[in-house]
C-alpha cells in the first residue's frame, strides 16, 4: 500500500505544473526513497551466494568479490588522494598570500617606525613644552594620535596573520600526516590487489581444466544459461509482487537512440549461441572503462552471479530492464536510482572471463531482445 502511495505521488510531482505546492514533491521523494528501500530488500532476498555448483566457482565467486572491493576501495583511496593535493595546493596558495600580506604589514610598521625616530626621543613631551601657536600644537597632537592607531593597528594586523598562517599551517600538517597514511594503504590496497589478481589466475585456470573437450565446455556454458535465466525469471517475478512498479520512464520513446553504455567493438552479436552470451552483446574495452546506464531507471540487482560475474540489472519501468556484466567493479547499489550516462560500474574480466569486455542485453516483460535496436548506431 505504502509503494503504491509513493507511486501516486511521484506521478502527481511528475505531472503537476511547476509552482504547486512544494509539499507534495517532498512527499513524493520521500515515498520513493522508501520504494528504493523496497526494492534493496529484494535484491538482499535475490542474493547469488551459494549458486557455484563446486568449490572452484565458490573461489572465484569469493575472490572476484573482494577483487571488485579492493578495485572499489582504491579508487576511493586515490579520490581522496586527488582532494587533499588540491587542499594542500590551495593551503600552500593561501599561505603564500597571507606571508605576502605579512611582508607589507612589516613594511610598513617599519615606515611608521623610522617616522617616530626622526621625531625624537619623547615627541608628546616636546609638543606639550612648545610654547608655539596652539593651533599647530593641536594639529601636531592630532598627528601623532593618529599615528599611534596606525602603528597599534599594524601591531594587531601582523598578529592576525601570524594566528593565521600558523592555522594554515596546521591544516597543512594534518593533511600532510593524513597523505603519507595514505600512500602506505594505497601500497597495501595495490598489493592486495596484485595478490587476488593471481589467485584470480590460478582459479580460472583450475576451472578450464576441468572440460575434458570443447563439449563439455560448451555445455557448461549452457547450463549456466539455464540458471541465469531462472534466475532472471526470478527477479521479474520479485519485480511483480512489489507495491507498485518502477515508475514509468518513457524507454520504449528512445528505441533506436539509447547510448551505448561503453564504447568499443562487437565481439559477440546477438543470437549468437554461446552459452550466457546468446541473449545479448559483447563489447569489447579496456579493463577500468567507465560503463554507464543507457536510460533513466532503478538498480535491482548489483552482485556477482555465475556466468556473469559482476553484474547489475536496471529497472526502467513498462517491463523493461538492462543488464551489464562482466564488471570489474561496482559504483551503484540495489535501491539507487541513476540517470542516463551516470556510471554504474567498471569494464572487467569477472565471471572467469579470459579478457575484458562489457556483455549487455536487453528484456522487455522478461524476454530478451536484440540491444543493437536500442542503442543508437555508430
Amino acid at each position: 500500500m505504502r509503494a503504491a502511495l509513493a507511486l501516486s505521488a511521484l506521478l502527481i510531482a511528475m505531472y503537476s505544473p511547476a509552482g504547486l505546492a512544494q509539499p507534495d514533491e517532498n512527499a513524493a521523494r520521500q515515498q520513493l526513497d522508501a520504494l528504493g528501500q523496497e526494492i534493496e530488500s529484494l535484491s538482499q532476498r535475490l542474493s547469488a551466494t551459494g549458486q557455484a555448483r563446486d568449490s572452484a566457482e565458490r573461489e572465484l565467486r569469493e575472490v572476484e568479490t573482494e577483487l571488485a572491493e579492493t578495485h572499489q576501495r582504491l579508487d576511493a583511496l586515490q579520490a581522496e588522494r586527488r582532494q587533499l593535493d588540491d587542499e594542500m595546493a590551495q593551503l600552500n596558495q593561501h599561505r603564500e598570500r597571507l606571508e605576502g600580506e605579512r611582508t607589507g604589514q612589516y613594511a610598513a610598521l617599519s615606515q611608521q617606525l623610522a617616522a617616530l625616530y626622526r621625531l625624537g626621543p619623547t615627541p608628546q613631551l616636546k609638543l606639550l613644552l612648545n610654547q608655539g601657536d596652539p593651533a599647530e600644537l593641536d594639529r601636531m597632537q592630532a598627528y601623532l594620535n593618529r599615528f599611534t592607531q596606525a602603528r597599534n593597528q599594524r601591531l594587531a594586523d601582523i598578529a592576525r596573520l601570524d594566528a593565521a598562517l600558523a592555522d594554515t599551517q596546521h591544516a597543512l600538517n594534518e593533511r600532510q600526516t593524513r597523505l603519507l597514511s595514505l600512500e602506505d594503504e594505497l601500497d597495501s590496497q595495490r598489493a592486495r590487489l596484485v595478490e587476488r589478481t593471481n589467485e584470480r589466475s590460478s582459479v580460472v585456470a583450475t576451472l578450464d581444466d576441468r572440460y575434458g573437450s570443447e563439449a563439455d565446455r560448451l555445455a557448461d556454458l549452457n547450463d549456466n544459461r539455464e540458471q541465469a535465466e531462472r534466475k532472471l525469471r526470478e527477479i521479474q517475478a520479485e519485480l511483480a509482487r512489489l507495491d507498485a512498479p518502477t515508475p514509468t520512464t518513457n524507454i520504449t520513446r528512445t528505441q533506436g537512440d539509447l547510448p551505448w553504455p561503453v564504447q568499443g567493438d562487437i565481439t559477440t552479436a546477438y543470437n549468437r549461441r554461446d552459452g550466457v552470451h546468446y541473449n545479448g552483446i559483447v563489447i569489447q574495452a579496456s579493463a577500468g572503462t567507465q560503463v554507464g546506464a543507457v536510460h533513466t531507471g532503478r538498480v535491482v540487482f548489483a552482485e556477482w552471479m555465475r556466468g556473469f560475474g559482476n553484474l547489475v540489472i536496471i529497472d526502467h519501468g513498462d517491463q523493461v530492464m538492462t543488464l551489464y556484466a562482466h564488471l570489474q567493479q561496482f559504483s551503484v547499489r540495489p535501491g539507487q536510482q541513476v540517470s542516463r550516462g551516470d556510471e554504474i560500474g567498471r569494464v572487467g574480466d569477472s565471471g572467469g572471463q579470459p579478457r575484458a569486455a562489457l556483455y549487455f542485453e536487453v528484456r522487455q516483460r522478461g524476454e530478451p531482445i536484440n540491444p543493437q535496436r536500442w542503442i543508437a548506431r555508430r
